[in-house]
């Protein structure tokens, strides 16, 4: 028997043709779309109709299936020249009516499909084999229906148990990281984590400069625009994905994940490929990990700046109290830039201090040793700019396009610099230099603990200034500027227990009742300071210059014999004849002492010299002798 499959007809078609009564022309529409459903269906209706009408009928027929709207999904004709709702041209009018029909529901449906068969004739078999194909496709459908729910259980479970290995991950990734207090373990356990759940993810971790990891690789994060991929991440705190696909990357996507906290963005998670490798939930999954870790690196962060200002807090009060303890300058200086240097694990330090008189920056302390007292100009280097500025600076390169030029910088060979002003009521008097031959060494912590150092060492500075500047007014004679007698005795008595021999000279201006008398006191008092100024030009740093009293003054000369301090006094009382307003005469007595003389006291030396004194002023005074 030959066989057709018909198409399905032209609406045209379907109007003319005759139809059951009941039928309408608008529920004969044929459907647009067909799902797999359908397809599934109409393949089984073909495959009963091979299986059991092809041998079992003779004659012609036609044999549809049609949707729960009246629309034939699909058709069949056996035997040629019929189609459902057509007929054969040599058919007569009657038998263009022999319809049959049978309701076939669909399962967990309000939806019933319709089998028809149409013959030339009437016949009593149709019915039966009509009902035992709808038979055939219901059972398929339960069939179809049960395949379908194991299908959906299996998906369900999978989905749970891979939902709930998540969670348990999930779980036990925060439960390690939360373990840990340290930044770097933290980042390495996160990357290691994504290593192993998706070892084949091409990935990159971005971080800023001050969370560098030496353990695993990372690069620096760059903001190179707010258009970057990582850049819009790191700026809007959530996941970034590319608009495009790369065109190195074919047809896959990239995305940027930000590890973030409460307080801020501290890396970014740069994936590739992403559409070839990774389903939505996965990113989703990443982004879940990369939020614990976040929460986990920000409380570590948190827990080691607790620490570290801890630490800061006893470290400046130990510095403080060991400042405190030292009144001599030099001794903070040095004190000072050794503790900088460990505290920072720096390779080099320098602290300059500000020369009023001279208007310059002087060295008093430096690593490498070779600049101490050296001197700048107030606005060299980085120094000057400090000092000026009267802000910290932190230099991350020196060698990058640096605009400021340092001798010290460059003699060390060092990159990496903190530089801080010492401030005395709001003023610069100092400065104080860092460096590291490595680039980037410095962090932004400890930018802010060299400011809050530069503080307790500049008032350590200022109080061991003000210090030495009460004892210098002690020791000092206002009015002269030489030193008190007191000061001298204290000196003599501690060079008599170091020195070899010693000289001493005292000086008395000649008439100097009269000077008072005919000129005045105030022109007596100038008198005084300009022998006082002679007596400073003609004698050593290391020799001390004192008032013994009124208008008498005492020269002591350590290591130096009674020929060498009488040369000195000749000296003096020549350039008192010839430079004094108005013009004076000195007098001088001479002692001295020797290591190989009997103990000799200060107040015998100073006897000696006197009784000294007193015979050149009984010998006609102008004169210098020897006790």
């Amino acid at each position: 028997m030959g066989e057709e499959r018909i198409p399905t007809p032209a609406a045209s078609d379907l109007l003319a043709a005759p139809i059951q009564p009941g039928w309408t022309a608008d529920r004969t529409r044929e459907s647009l779309h067909r799902n797999s459903y359908t397809a599934q269906l109409t393949e089984s209706f073909h495959r009963f109709i091979d299986e059991l009408l092809t041998d079992q009928l003779d004659g012609e027929f036609a044999i549809a299936l049609l949707g729960p709207d009246d629309t034939i999904w699909t058709q069949r004709s056996l035997g040629g020249g019929w189609d459902l709702l057509g007929a054969h041209p040599e058919a007569d009018e009657g038998s263009r009516k022999t319809l049959y029909t049978e309701a076939l529901r669909m399962d967990s449906s309000d939806h019933t499909l319709t089998l028809a068969i149409r013959a030339p004739e009437p016949s009593a078999e149709l019915p039966i084999v009509l009902r035992a194909l709808r038979l055939a496709l219901a059972a398929q459908l339960q069939a179809d229906r049960v395949e379908r729910e194991n299908v959906w259980l299996i998906d369900t479970l999978t989905r749970s148990n891979r939902a709930t290995e998540r969670q348990s991950t999930l779980f036990h990734l925060a439960k390690r990281l939360h373990e840990l207090n340290d930044v770097n373990a933290i980042l390495t356990e996160w990357m290691a984590c994504l290593d192993i759940l998706y070892p084949w993810l091409p990935k990159q971790l971005y971080v800023s400069q001050d969370h560098l990891c030496p353990d695993i690789p990372v690069k620096p994060l760059a903001l190179h625009g707010s258009e970057h991929l990582c850049s819009r991440a790191f700026m809007e705190g959530c996941v970034v994905l590319s608009d495009e696909p790369p065109e190195s990357l074919g047809d896959s996507r990239a995305a940027a994940v930000p590890l973030k906290g409460k307080q801020g963005v501290y890396a970014v998670l740069y994936l590739e490929s992403i559409s070839r490798v990774l389903a939505a939930d996965d990113l989703d999954f990443i982004g879940l990990l990369t939020d614990a870790a976040g929460t986990a690196f920000e409380n570590a962060q948190l827990f080691e700046q607790t620490v570290r200002l801890v630490h800061e807090l006893q470290l400046i009060n130990e510095i403080t109290q060991r400042l405190n303890q030292s009144l001599s300058l030099q001794d903070i200086f040095q004190y000072a830039a050794d503790e900088l240097t460990a505290i920072f694990q720096a390779e080099f330090a320098c602290i300059v201090e500000l020369d009023r008189t001279q208007h310059e920056l002087v060295v008093q302390a430096s690593h490498p040793e070779s600049f101490i007292r050296e001197r700048v100009s107030l606005d060299y280097g980085f120094a000057g700019l400090v000092m000026t500025k009267k802000e910290p600076v932190i230099l991350s390169d020196y060698r990058s396009d640096c605009p400021i030029d340092s001798v010290w910088m460059n003699a060390t060979e060092a990159r990496s610099l903190l530089a801080s002003p010492i401030l005395e009521h709001g003023e610069a008097i100092g400065a104080i230099l860092i460096a590291h031959r490595a680039p980037h060494y410095f962090s932004y912590s400890n930018y802010k603990l060299l400011q809050v150092l530069s503080g307790h060492i500049g008032l350590a500075i200022t109080n061991a200034s003000l210090h030495a500047e009460v004892r210098r007014m002690v020791a000092t004679d206002h009015l002269t500027g030489l030193y008190a007698r007191h000061y001298l005795d204290e000196q003599i008595a501690a060079f008599q227990k170091k020195d070899a021999c010693g000289s001493l000279v005292l000086l008395d201006i000649d008439n100097f009742k009269k000077v008072n008398d005919s000129h005045g006191h105030q022109i007596g008092d100038h008198v005084l300071i300009q022998v006082s100024r002679i007596i400073k030009s003609c004698i050593r740093e290391g020799d001390i210059a004192a008032r013994w009293g009124g208008e008498e003054l005492a020269i002591y000369f350590p290591k130096v014999n009674r020929d060498q301090a009488i040369h000195v006094a000749e000296r003096i009382c020549r350039k008192v004849r010839e430079e004094t307003t108005p013009l004076v005469t000195v007098s001088c007595g001479v002692s001295d002492w020797s290591w190989n003389d009997a103990k000799l006291s200060v107040e015998t030396l100073f006897y000696r010299a006197d009784m000294a004194l007193y015979k050149a002023k009984r010998s006609g005074k102008n004169q210098i002798k020897f006790g």
